[in-house]
C-alpha cells in the first residue's frame, strides 16, 4: 500500500475508523474570567451561544450519528445546538467532564499559584499531582480512556461528536497520538473548537484535526 490508502493521509489500516469529533463548549462566565472551572456548572453566555451556533453551523455539511457530552450545562447546550437542528438525541457520558481541580475551582490562574505555590508548580508538570481536593491529569486519563473505549465498542465505524472540555479532549487526542503527558501541556484548545481523531479497530489512530474554529476555516 502506498500512503494515501487512508482518506489521502499516512494511515495505513483494513478497517473503517471510528471518528470522534470534539468539540469544546462555548464560553462561560468563568471563561471570560479564565477562572478554573471543572465540576462547577455554569451556563453559556450570550457568547457562548453563539459560538455553539457558529460551530454548528460549521459542521453543518458533516455526517454525525450520535452526538454525546458531558453532563455539565455548558456542554451540554453546546451539544444540543449541534444535535437539535439534525433531531438526533444527546447522550450523557459522565467520564467525560472536566477536570475536578477541587480548592482551586473558581480561582484564577494567578489566585491559585498564589495560594498553593509549590503544588501548583508541580501540577503543571507532573500528571499524578491531583489539585487540592480534587484530580489529577493521570485520574483523568483513566476515566476518559474508558469513555472512549466505550464509544468504540458501542459505535464502531460511525462518527460521534463528542462535546466536552479542555483536559477530556486534549487526554482523547493523546492517546489518538500515543503522546507522553506533556502533550497535554503544549495544546491549545480555543472555546467551541474543533478537533478530530479516528480509531481503528486494529488499534491505529489518527489525528486530522486539532483546535479549529469557525473563523480559522479558510
Amino acid at each position: 500500500m502506498t500512503p494515501g490508502d487512508q482518506r489521502g493521509g499516512w494511515t495505513v489500516s483494513a478497517h473503517a475508523p471510528t471518528r470522534l469529533i470534539l468539540l469544546r463548549h462555548g464560553q462561560t462566565e468563568a471563561s471570560v474570567g479564565r477562572l478554573y472551572t471543572g465540576h462547577g456548572d455554569p451556563v453559556l453566555t450570550e457568547t457562548g451561544r453563539a459560538q455553539a451556533a457558529a460551530a454548528a453551523a460549521d459542521l453543518a455539511g458533516v455526517n454525525i450519528d450520535v452526538v454525546v457530552t458531558s453532563p455539565l450545562a455548558r456542554a451540554r447546550e453546546t451539544a444540543a445546538a449541534v444535535a437539535d437542528p439534525r433531531g438526533l438525541d444527546v447522550a450523557v457520558a459522565d467520564e467525560l467532564i472536566e477536570t475536578d481541580f477541587g480548592e482551586w475551582e473558581g480561582l484564577s490562574f494567578s489566585e491559585a499559584r498564589e495560594r498553593d505555590p509549590e503544588l501548583h508548580s508541580r501540577w503543571l508538570s507532573d500528571p499524578s499531582v491531583p489539585a487540592p481536593g480534587g484530580e489529577s491529569f493521570d485520574d483523568v486519563l483513566m476515566r476518559v480512556a474508558r469513555a472512549r473505549d466505550e464509544l468504540l465498542a458501542d459505535h464502531a465505524g460511525r462518527t460521534v461528536l463528542v462535546v466536552s472540555h479542555v483536559t477530556p479532549i486534549k487526554t482523547i487526542l493523546r492517546i489518538a497520538l500515543g503522546g507522553r503527558p506533556e502533550v497535554l501541556y503544549r495544546m491549545h484548545l480555543d472555546l467551541a473548537s474543533v478537533s478530530i481523531a479516528e480509531f481503528y479497530p486494529d488499534g491505529v489512530a489518527s489525528v486530522r484535526l486539532v483546535n479549529r474554529t469557525p473563523e480559522l476555516r479558510d
